[in-house]
């Protein structure tokens, strides 16, 4: 791995602990004005500031984030599909990485679909941007999407599909956290962010998430819903970071809440 690609991962997550907390308000590309995200600059401005790194489209990126700031960027460069689509699965790459670099963007990322209609093409389309990646040292996260099947969420299925995203490239890779998650840690050869999902009905149940899939190897989050969508957007990322960085247990993360 070039310097340039280490440098670039290493904004995003921390070679101190290896670990990294990223704020995803990359929503909105298939989900429009989620709630709590109906005003990207107003839900990000006061988050920005604990986050290790954003995960945002283009669009969001150049309208709501002040250009002064250095938290680094993950770049999601897939789309072309919407909520109210028959398949969400039906992704192509939407950004070109000459924009990508123009935009100082310390990773791209994009989602594949396995065991969906479209796997193929969503797999394609990751070798295609690793492959584009390696010409100007732009790490690739694959983010493990599943769509409306939840039933997905499985070690055995995530198991399949974080390791085949390593397989074809990906410098680190998004997914979900799941009963026996160590031993899709184990099976993955490149670092695992959980995503938080859609907004669970308590924050304590977030806590508990991100608490487990650290202990069992997990090398941080990428939340959003859970986090900006709480009543307590900066108290929740600031216990997300303290189970994080801190190894701080979830009582004591939920005193960063009150």
């Amino acid at each position: 791995m070039d310097w340039g690609m280490k440098n670039r991962l290493a904004r995003i997550i921390n070679p101190k602990d290896n670990k990294t907390v990223m704020l995803a308000v990359d929503h909105g590309y298939f989900l429009g004005p989620v709630s709590k995200l109906e005003e990207p600059a107003k839900t990000i401005a006061p988050l920005i500031s604990y986050a290790d790194a954003l995960m945002l489209t283009r669009g969001v990126l150049r309208a709501s984030v002040d250009a002064a700031s250095s938290v680094p960027i993950v770049l999601r460069v897939s789309g072309g599909n919407s909520i109210v689509g028959k398949d969400l699965s039906n992704e192509s790459i939407t950004v070109a990485m000459e924009d990508a670099i123009r935009l100082n963007v310390s990773a791209v990322a994009l989602s594949i679909y396995v065991g969906s209609e479209h796997e193929h093409q969503t797999l394609v389309n990751l070798s295609r941007l690793v492959d584009e990646g390696q010409k100007y040292g732009i790490p690739v996260l694959a983010v493990t999407a599943v769509g409306k099947e939840l039933a997905k969420r499985d070690a055995r299925y995530l198991s399949l599909a974080c390791r085949i995203a390593a397989e074809l490239g990906a410098h680190f890779v998004k997914t979900y956290y799941c009963e026996d998650f160590g031993k899709v840690v184990k099976s993955c050869p490149v670092p695992l962010v959980i995503a938080g999902g859609p907004k669970l009905e308590t924050e304590l149940d977030a806590l508990n998430i991100a608490h487990a899939a650290i202990n069992e190897g997990a090398s941080g989050v990428d939340m959003g819903r859970n986090i900006w969508q709480s009543s307590n957007p900066v108290g929740m990322i600031k216990a997300i970071r303290a189970i994080v960085h801190e190894s701080a247990s979830v009582k004591e993360a939920q005193k960063l809440l009150k």
